[in-house]
């Protein structure tokens, strides 16, 4: 038996395999659903978009009361969705889908390493630096492309009198991520470098 798997109580092998099980079935959901939002974007009728305004005025009326809002946030619905709006939105989509499959398959190749005893190594420090570029740089290309659809719808419903944003990203959740990243990372790398230090001395 490897030295790290004493480290592994059965609780611990059983909240693996648990998230081994909780991974698979999020991925397969977001595939399911990256396919059917693409079968609806490709389809040609009636599509629903989510935009994101720049500070547009509006009126939200109930019964004779009327009061001035400012919208930053609606859904937009099109018929016959221009090709730009389509493309985007099927790239958006296989790149949702495919971040977080990527991002599920490091985790679970990660897991199966730790329930085999294997804590601190280079692979596993790959597993976790590669898994956790990939959710960044793939969930800033999906709510790109995204926002390019959101574009287009309004573009198509409005005739260009609405105004977008074409790159709306808050940065804080992203230096966030980062930066744990970083940190996760930075724990493996020293883990593995104990690791090695000490099988030398053995």
């Amino acid at each position: 038996m490897n030295d790290q798997s004493r480290v592994l109580s059965g609780a611990d092998v059983v909240s693996l395999a648990l998230f081994a099980l909780i991974g698979i079935g999020i991925a397969v959901t977001s595939i399911c659903m990256a396919i059917v939002r693409s079968m609806e974007l490709a389809a040609g009728g009636k599509v629903e978009v989510l935009a994101e305004f720049i500070d547009t005025p509006a009126e939200a009326t109930n019964g004779s009361e009327t009061l001035s809002i400012l919208v930053d946030r609606g859904v937009v619905t099109v018929t016959d969705l221009m090709p730009t709006g389509v493309i985007s939105g099927l790239l958006g989509q296989i790149a949702f889908a495919l971040t977080t499959t990527g991002v599920v398959v490091c985790l679970i190749l990660l897991s199966r390493n730790l329930l085999r005893g294997q804590v601190f190594s280079r692979y596993n420090t790959g597993l976790v630096m590669g898994g956790g570029i990939l959710g960044l740089v793939g969930s800033a290309a999906s709510h790109f492309f995204d926002n390019i659809l959101a574009n287009a719808a309004v573009a198509q419903a409005t005739d260009t009198l609405f105004d977008t944003a074409v790159i709306s990203v808050q940065p804080f959740p992203f230096l966030l991520a980062a930066f744990a990243l970083a940190i996760i990372g930075t724990v493996f790398v020293v883990g593995d470098r104990l690791r090695r230090d000490t099988e030398g001395l053995v």
